[in-house]
């Protein structure tokens, strides 16, 4: 029997933003996107307020540039992507640009921010790694250690009542032996 090696291929995730000014280039943006290998997860048209675009943009805090960015990011509707592909977030990254959109029209001419910034926050699109997926190993360590030990014993007393809607006395067991919820019981003398 012949043992074949199989080349693991690293999938990432990355957020992917259409900013306001470039909202009404969704279509062409997503097209380079699907184009490019990218999958898409998610995909959502938000309008941000200026409370929440405080929170995402808080590692900016501070730099002059600050309020004006959370004014223009709640000034209209946004699309927000959910991306995945091999080496996502540098592949995102060489699609997008430089941040400077006068640098990306000298030096990446056909990245997004080149096609469709218009000014220096005007720069059409704007990424964040996301979390990576959790490894084999990670999710395997997972469910040893917080999903068996509850599913295994209500499984098995399932099995042992065989009752009519094994779905709900499922549901009603692990409320009742929830390990995050334990119960108190009164000392006996």
């Amino acid at each position: 029997m012949e043992t074949q090696l199989m080349e693991r291929i690293s999938v990432e995730r990355t957020l992917a933003i259409i900013k306001p000014d470039a909202v009404h280039k969704a279509e062409e943006i997503e097209d380079v996107i699907l184009k490019s290998g990218f999958t898409v997860l998610q995909k959502r048209k938000l309008k941000l307020n200026p409370e929440q675009c405080c929170d995402f943009y808080a590692h900016q805090y501070g730099k002059d540039f600050f309020p004006n960015l959370t004014l223009y990011m709640s000034s209209g509707p946004i699309i927000v992507f959910s991306l995945a592909r091999d080496n996502a977030i540098a592949h995102w990254k060489s699609i997008i640009g430089p941040a400077n959109i006068t640098k990306a029209r000298e030096t990446h001419p056909e990245c997004l921010r080149a096609k469709y910034g218009t000014s220096g926050l005007k720069n059409a699109v704007h990424g964040t790694v996301m979390e990576p997926f959790p490894s084999e190993e990670a999710n395997e360590e997972y469910l040893n250690k917080y999903v068996k030990p509850t599913l295994l014993p209500g499984l098995t007393e399932l099995c042992k009542e065989k009752p009519l809607n094994p779905c709900i006395w499922l549901a009603e067991w692990l409320l009742k032996n929830d390990p995050n919820n334990p119960k108190i019981c009164e000392e006996s003398s």
